[in-house]
């Protein structure tokens, strides 16, 4: 009994649909080393679904803060091997420590961002003294806490 697995093959179209990135978008990925597409007899492009594994990991990636030219190093040294861990480490830790101080400036700023809107929706439902301005309402609360 012949048990050929048969691999889904995406054309650029399909698979440009399927990852939510534009046909350039891949096609910029491929030549900055990013992916690397398979090529049929007749040389066109296709991808399969560890291909799209990949690029749903690059986005993560790329998604903290990672550079193009930074993704671009991980994944010249991923593909030399094991004797590159500790320089991938290393970058990924840099990358985690500058989205680390980015999450926190956002945290901030949805803080910042929820003061105002409670101040707002006080000043709307008359939970908040029209007298009182913005600092003053966040010198009180802060106060209480």
């Amino acid at each position: 009994m012949d048990t050929k697995i048969t691999v889904r093959q995406y054309r650029i179209g399909d698979f440009a649909k399927a990852t939510g990135l534009s046909s350039p978008t891949l096609r910029y990925y491929e030549k900055e080393g990013l992916i690397k597409p398979h090529r049929t007899e007749n040389g066109l492009r296709y991808y399969t679904e560890q291909d799209a594994d990949w690029i749903k990991f690059l986005l993560h990636l790329k998604g903290t803060g990672m550079t193009i030219e930074q993704l671009k190093q991980y994944v010249e040294w991923r593909a030399e091997g094991d004797s590159t861990i500790d320089k991938r480490i290393a970058l990924l830790q840099e990358v985690h420590d500058d989205f680390e101080k980015q999450f926190a400036q956002l945290q901030h700023n949805w803080t910042i961002l929820n003061d105002k809107l409670d101040w707002y929706k006080g000043k709307v439902n008359g939970h908040i003294e029209d007298t009182e301005d913005f600092a003053a309402y966040l010198k009180r609360m802060n106060h209480h806490e």
